[in-house]
This record gives C-alpha cells, sequence and structure tokens, in this order.
C-alpha cells in the first residue's frame, strides 16, 4: 500500500503542476475570472493533498485498515474533488456544462473531511 500512495501521490503532484500551468497560460484565454478562480482551487486542493499522501506514505505503514482508509479516502476525495472542478470549469467555458458534476465536488470534499478526520484519530489513538 505504501509504494501506491507514493506512485499515485507523485502522479497527483505532476499532474497538479501541469493543469496549474495549463490554467495559468492556456485557459486564462478563454475562462471567466470565477472559473479560473475555481480552476486554482481545484489545483491547490489537489497539490495540498498530493504532499499530504506523500508525507504519510513515507511517515505510516499503511498497513492497519486505519491507515489504509485515511489513504484511500484522501485519494478519492483528491480525485472527485479536483477533477469535478476541472470538468465543471472547462465545459462551463464552452456553453456545455455538465451539471451532473456539480454534486460530486462537495462529495469529494467529504472524502477529503473523512480522511483528514481519520488521520486527527490516528493522531489521537495513539497519544491516549
Amino acid at each position: 500500500m505504501v509504494l501506491v500512495a507514493q506512485l499515485v501521490g507523485a502522479l497527483l503532484g505532476l499532474l497538479a503542476v501541469v493543469f496549474g500551468a495549463f490554467g495559468a497560460h492556456l485557459l486564462k484565454k478563454t475562462f471567466t475570472t470565477d472559473q479560473l478562480s475555481s480552476f486554482e482551487t481545484g489545483v491547490k486542493y489537489q497539490m495540498y493533498h498530493a504532499l499530504l499522501i506523500l508525507m504519510l506514505s513515507f511517515n505510516l505503514n499503511l498497513e492497519s485498515s486505519l491507515e489504509k482508509s485515511m489513504i484511500f479516502c484522501l485519494l478519492i476525495g483528491t480525485f472527485l474533488f479536483s477533477f469535478s472542478i476541472y470538468g465543471l470549469c472547462i465545459t462551463a467555458s464552452k456553453g456545455k456544462k455538465i451539471k451532473i458534476l456539480g454534486p460530486i465536488t462537495p462529495l469529494g470534499g467529504l472524502f477529503l473531511v473523512i480522511g483528514w478526520g481519520l488521520l486527527l484519530y490516528h493522531f489521537i489513538k495513539n497519544l491516549i
């Protein structure tokens, strides 16, 4: 599980840099200010969580069900949250907004919150 977390964390980080550059240079011409801001939020959250996943993979064994669930929630949450924002922004800029992506963003956010909550629980459990 450690290697999977490291690979996916590195891939998410790489894609965050690529999407950030893509947004800053190419999409700037076609996006509204709000769309660009939303796209940048997706990139920021993707990078924050890529780094978190990498840090956790280097500091935890990721063998317990709690640790695996934490990583799973962070990975799924990052994908759902950031990529649904990307999809919403890109399709809206072309006048063909895919509305089904709208409810996916908060679902991704919920997975991120659960992942962070599991991390907090992991720390509290080890403290006691």
